[in-house]
């Protein structure tokens, strides 16, 4: 009895540890419910898509391409086999075929503006071709692909004689033909663009005209990726080179304002515009996706004292690169075909790598299927922790169903990409204890369950993408 008795004043004595030991598990289990396991960054898909682009099709695109003679931006538009004209007529026709195929899945249209300047004496029209690939649940925010129709030789206002443009740049409008044909087998969040630009070598007036045409359109531009030669891997100075390509970004915006350089020129941002980001992006898609692919990462607008038809985006606001062959033959460029001294000049098919225009067209092809399924950037993107020991990062959640959570990255100012990061989960404020500010450059990502990423954001007005 007295045995009992104990018993019973032990498990009397025992009940209130028992509860307590229960809420102490549950709100360790709420607390770790929390904290969600960062999702995969790793989107099996795009492995399909690296190794989707043909060589053998871009061969043909582009023996097609030549065959018209002159693409110059003032030659025949009349003529169904030579000229402007009948290179865009077919471009047109190719994309509509594309969309056949998949159930009517891209929206082919021309746009057109008359123009006139230094190089164009008479006004002139000046007409794109794009496609448009609609996204399911953000249709407004576009990633673009283009590349160049016209050609020229020496002679810049030379429209009638034999001008090839075979890697200049009838390999980039391949490219952007090829890559509708592999992603028109997906579906995507985000729009896809796939643009053939005129009047690149006269001034850069097709890239103006689609630039202004998204902005009348409401589109929030995420990326322009401009493929200006995407096929040569014989260089000038001898090197022979079938692995790497360049990818230039501008560092400065060149559409900041007096305000933003004030507010830049004392917080960074010099190295971080938007462009900039988008160009790191490309290369860690490559790097993780692509074998045999170094992506070279040059920080100047374009090739020195030289200008693409990502410039007109760039003013625009919008975020853009060139994407081109790593080492160009001046030989093949901008030339007369003819042969002086033994060496033969001239922009034909002969100079065209296809397995190489194939693996620069599977980079873009990665990138913008990457984009358009990740989620929009963050916006509003801010920072703080002047004299504290810690750094606190605020932004706008991201709201689309695909967003999970968010990726904040950090690197020392003096690293040229990003070195560091961390899934925070989906938040829109974050503190880095213990990390001073003045010794690093810090910037977020939106994060989605299917593994993709967004570029990089970094703080204020200096790296933003909208």
């Amino acid at each position: 009895m007295a045995v009992n008795s104990l018993t019973g004043f032990a498990l009397r004595k025992a009940a209130p540890l028992v509860a307590l030991s229960i809420t102490v598990l549950m709100a360790n289990v709420a607390q770790a419910n929390t904290h969600q396991a960062a999702p995969s960054q790793e989107d099996m898909r795009l492995y399909d898509i690296a190794t989707a682009p043909s060589a053998k099709r871009l061969h043909a695109d582009v023996e097609k391409l030549v065959s018209f003679g002159t693409r110059h931006t003032l030659s025949e538009t009349q003529s169904d086999t030579q000229g402007i004209g009948a290179a865009r007529r077919w471009i047109k026709a190719e994309f509509e075929k594309i969309s056949a195929g998949c159930g009517g899945c891209l929206e082919v249209i021309t746009l057109a503006d008359t123009v006139s300047g230094k190089r164009i004496p008479n006004p002139t029209e000046v007409v794109n071709v794009i496609a448009i690939q609609r996204g399911s649940t953000d249709p407004k925010r576009v990633v673009m692909m283009s590349g160049d129709i016209d050609s020229r030789v020496t002679d810049v206002m030379n429209a009638t004689s034999i001008s090839p443009g075979a890697n200049d740049n009838a390999s980039g409008v391949a490219g952007a033909i090829e890559a509708a044909r592999v992603l028109s087998q997906y579906q995507f969040n985000g729009s896809i663009v796939y643009a053939a630009l005129s009047g690149e070598e006269q001034g850069l007036y097709g890239g103006a005209t689609l630039a202004q045409y998204a902005q009348d359109q409401g589109w929030q531009v995420q990326a322009v990726l401009n493929n200006d030669m995407i096929g040569n891997i014989e260089g000038i100075n001898g090197v022979i080179d079938n692995h790497s390509v360049r990818v230039f970004s501008e560092g400065v915006r060149i559409a900041e304002t007096k305000e933003e350089a004030k507010e830049r020129y004392f917080s960074g941002g010099e190295n971080d515009s938007a462009s900039r980001n988008l160009a790191r992006k490309i290369k860690t898609l490559a790097d993780q996706y692509m074998t045999n692919l170094d992506v070279m990462l040059v920080y100047r607008l374009d090739r020195f004292g030289r200008g693409g038809h990502h410039l007109p985006f760039n003013k625009a606001g919008l975020p853009a690169v060139r994407i081109m062959e790593t080492n160009e033959n001046y030989n093949r460029q901008h030339q007369d075909i003819r042969v002086e001294n033994g060496i033969a000049y001239g922009d034909v098919i002969a100079g065209v790598d296809f397995n190489f225009n194939a693996k620069l067209t599977a980079l873009n092809a990665i990138s913008l299927a990457s984009m358009a399924w990740a989620p929009a950037p963050p916006t509003a993107v801010t920072i703080k922790g002047q004299v504290s020991p810690s750094t606190t990062l605020n932004w706008h959640s991201t709201k689309q169903q695909d967003v999970v959570g968010y990726r904040v990255y950090w690197r020392l100012t003096t690293e040229s990409e990003w070195t560091h990061s961390r899934y925070v989960g989906n938040v829109t404020e974050f503190t880095l204890d213990n990390m001073v500010i003045d010794n690093y450059l810090f910037g977020v990502a939106s994060v989605s369950a299917n593994g993709n990423v967004s570029p990089v954001v970094f703080p204020g007005a200096a790296g933003a993408f909208f």
